[in-house]
């Protein structure tokens, strides 16, 4: 498959700041932000026609850099302006040798700024690219690597999901079933037992939509009954091929995670030639699941899953790179909260103790508009880091010369 990764981008706000300061009128500014922004974009999966097309390229289009047609073909570096990309969408739409691919590769990468359609979950409105929301963990297992056995009991897991709700949790997450690495997998019937009297105790006392961290159709069945309004699926929907149906006939939405391996195996030697092309394929076939069962594409979020199947480094070259996964054009879940990779950095500290580590994490991913929302256990304090990023990546006023 062709795919088209966002390597630069100038940021249309920092230009528009600096028309402002400049003393350029609004009026002359959009035909400016198209003209200026460089952009690079990374090709790869190129077949032999895109290859033939890109390597005639005329001045008007954007400049092609193969890569090593040897060691690594297919691929290559297209480099220019966003009005030189916007011709050349035009012009391989408009070829008839098949270019068509291309063009839907090239106009996804061009579209990473603008922000997927606002999602309703109950009585809440999401409106992605508005703030990073918030995801409150609200473990229903005995053995979770961060709480596990805390809020031990249906009545003081209910209290738990009621607390991260007042301290402003804008989804919570309800597992039954433990994913940490090495963990086992539940019956449906044990996993049912632990997460439907919280989601029916949580639905009588709050408003905030509930998800349910589930691979089970069964489960994921039962749960939506109950009240649940998004089914989290670490693996994609590529365990059970009946749980996208399910999703589907309920109306729900669904956040889509990649994994490798299983939680019983996935760190055991996670390998990838390239991390990053390698969730994008993951999450474009997941995806794909989705869409063929008849989930809107509106109504679907996707996870890079830091921790699932990746060593160290990969967990932060993702989150380094999250801006390239924005070519699925789909909101970006990410949950870095008290792992491995954190306590690591920290100087190995176990997980009770990785709370400065985490709002170090998710401040990083708002502040770099990374996220749309994070998976934490932590609500309270999260909130307050995220105010804080979000705040500093959005200001605007840097003095009287810089009003609109």
């Amino acid at each position: 498959m062709i795919r088209a990764r966002p390597l630069t981008f100038e940021p249309p706000e920092d230009l528009v700041l600096a028309f402002r300061r400049m003393g350029l009128t609004e009026a002359s500014q959009p035909a400016l932000l198209k003209a200026l922004p460089f952009t690079r974009l990374l090709l790869t999966g190129l077949r032999h026609q895109e290859e033939a097309f890109l390597q005639t390229l005329p001045e008007a289009l954007p400049a092609w850099l193969p890569g090593d047609a040897q060691a690594r073909p297919g691929t290559g570096l297209l480099t220019g302006r966003a009005e030189q990309f916007q011709r050349l969408v035009t012009a391989a739409r408009a070829d008839d040798g098949g270019l068509s691919a291309l063009a839907s590769a090239v106009a996804s990468a061009l579209a990473v700024g603008v922000s997927p359609a606002v999602l309703t979950l109950g009585a809440r409105r999401f409106e992605w690219g508005s703030r990073a929301y918030v995801m409150g963990v609200v473990n229903a297992t005995p053995d979770s690597f961060s709480d596990g056995g805390r809020h031990a009991g249906t009545e003081a897991t209910i209290a738990h999901g009621l607390a991260l709700a007042e301290a402003g949790a804008d989804l919570l997450d309800v597992g039954g079933e433990s994913t940490r690495p090495g963990a086992l997998p539940v019956s449906a019937d044990e996993e049912l037992a632990r997460v439907l009297p919280v989601i029916e105790g949580l639905r009588a006392r709050t408003d905030v939509p509930l998800s349910v961290d589930t691979t089970k159709a069964a489960v994921a069945r039962e749960a939506l009954k109950a009240g649940a309004h998004l089914i989290n699926d670490i693996t994609g929907f590529s365990s059970d091929a009946d749980l996208p149906r399910v999703v589907a006939e309920a109306g729900a939405a669904c956040c889509l995670m990649h994994i490798q391996g299983t939680p019983a195996t996935m760190q055991q030697a996670p390998r990838y030639d390239d991390v990053v092309e390698d969730v994008l394929g993951f999450l474009e076939a997941a995806v794909a699941r989705a869409g063929a069962a008849g989930i809107p594409r509106g109504r679907i979020l996707v996870d890079p899953g830091i921790g699932f199947g990746k060593t160290f480094e990969h967990n932060l070259f993702l989150l380094r790179r999250l801006h390239e996964l924005r070519v699925l054009g789909l909101p970006l879940l990410v949950g870095t909260s008290r792992k491995g990779f954190l306590g690591r950095l920290a100087g190995g500290k176990p997980a009770s103790e990785r709370l400065a580590a985490t709002l170090g994490s998710v401040a990083s991913l708002a502040a770099l508009g990374g996220a749309d929302v994070v998976r934490v256990h932590d609500v309270a304090e999260s909130r307050d880091a995220l105010a804080v990023a979000d705040a500093i990546r959005r200001c605007e006023d840097g003095g009287t010369l810089y009003t609109r």
